[in-house]
């Protein structure tokens, strides 16, 4: 049995990934400040003996005896990260900075969340691990773009400097049961305005394109790479790489939902990607074979499932 601590464990990702830990039979103790994270999200995991919920700021130390920390806390949709800018910098940067010392001290392998936003509005499609990016770094969304991408520098020079175990993956757009109905992110959006009969929005005229991942693959894969051995530190990928136009996801909500709902058209927001598409030939190389398995279709029908029974609890 290994000790786990999950930062942004209450969180939509993070309850996911500690009720995946506690099924293969480790002891997990979970870190939010309920930002965006909920409790709801983790009720059903309170009874587990080997399930510990502590209410924290990553911004602060926090001292514990573990073996791993996957380091989830930051919000990741830009209603939330531009909600307070400094704090969404102060979570990704001091965060990281204090789970790595945990992890130095402790000699715990800490794995980093980052993201396909390190990548910026990018000029190189697919994205590869190898590409730089093309980030705004002053813009509406740096605090989490630069803030992710200052982090990896954070592990890498903490990796080398002071032998620390790390693993680095990017998460490509990832959906699924327990996102925020309120999170700003396109799906939940759509299908939040789709379940409702409202007009579904479009910033921009919807040809920018964006690869969505079913939240169990993307769980597959981060527990892949914490196991995989010592000189594996990334970053990698971690995608969908079926490439939609946002338009045709719109289109297809609508179908699903066999909604009333007609699509509007309203300005794009500043730094915007154009396109979003991973290159997951490193995942598959370094993660035995590892690939998302569920297609679009099977994991809207789940997330609209979910949502319609969200929005019939709250009537």
């Amino acid at each position: 049995m290994k000790k786990i601590l999950v930062t942004g464990g209450a969180g939509f990702i993070g309850s996911h990934l500690c009720e995946r830990l506690l099924d293969e039979g480790n002891e997990v103790i979970c870190l939010d400040n309920y930002f965006t994270g909920s409790k709801k999200n983790i009720l059903h995991l309170l009874e587990n003996p080997f399930f510990e919920l502590v209410r924290h700021d990553v911004t602060e130390p926090y001292y514990a005896e573990i073996d791993e920390i996957y380091n989830l806390a930051c919000p990741a949709s830009p209603i939330h990260y531009q909600h307070d800018p400094i704090k969404t910098i102060k979570t990704s940067v001091v965060g990281a900075t204090n789970m790595l010392g945990l992890a130095k001290r402790v000699n715990a392998k800490i794995l980093q969340a980052s993201t396909s936003e390190v990548y910026g509005d990018p000029k190189i499609h697919p994205q590869p691990e190898n590409y730089w990016g093309n980030v705004n770094p002053i813009g509406l969304r740096s605090c989490y773009d630069e803030g992710k991408r200052c982090a990896e520098s954070l592990f890498m020079n903490y990796h080398k400097q002071n032998d620390v175990r790390i693993k680095i993956i990017r998460i490509f757009n990832t959906y699924g049961t327990r996102m925020n109905t309120n999170d700003g992110r396109v799906i939940s959006n759509f299908i939040i305005q789709a379940l409702k009969g409202e007009d579904i929005t479009i910033y921009g005229d919807g040809s920018q394109t964006r690869s969505f991942q079913y939240v169990d693959d993307l769980i597959e894969g981060m527990i892949r790479m914490m196991n995989t051995s010592e000189n594996v530190i990334g970053p990698v990928n971690i995608g969908n790489p079926l490439e939609y136009s946002i338009l045709e996801l719109a289109s297809e909500i609508i179908r699903l939902t066999n909604s009333s709902s007609k699509i509007i058209f309203k300005p794009l927001p500043e730094d915007d990607p154009m396109q979003r598409k991973p290159d997951i030939s490193l995942a598959k190389e370094i993660l035995n074979d590892w690939k998302p398995v569920i297609g679009l279709e099977e994991g809207l029908t789940k997330v609209i499932t979910y949502f319609d029974k969200v929005l019939t609890t709250e009537k």
